[in-house]
């Protein structure tokens, strides 16, 4: 037997077979997505769940946007701050 052979065939074959697998996981998740949408279309308190759930959309896009605009001070402008204030120290 080939070292090919035991791979499951050639490049092409294992293209093939990555694609039907991917595609089967999709199908798989699109389906049980969509029996999770119609138990929830079911509730009586479906307009509850849709404001819950955008009040903590709204939260995590907040902290999702905090977590990449906060950029730290500068290193050197924190070394020249330092510096300024040791200076003024030293002139006493």
């Amino acid at each position: 037997m080939t070292q090919e052979a035991r791979r499951g065939g050639g490049l092409d074959e294992q293209a093939v077979l990555l694609v039907a697998g991917v595609a089967d996981l999709a199908v798989s998740t699109l389906g049980s997505a969509l029996s999770t949408v119609r138990g929830l279309l079911r509730r009586s308190d479906t307009a509850e769940l849709a404001a819950q759930a955008e009040h903590e959309l709204l939260a995590r896009g907040r902290l999702a946007l905090d977590r990449c605009a906060a950029v730290p001070p500068a290193h050197l402008e924190i070394l020249a701050r330092h510096a300024l204030a040791h200076r003024g120290t030293d002139a006493s």
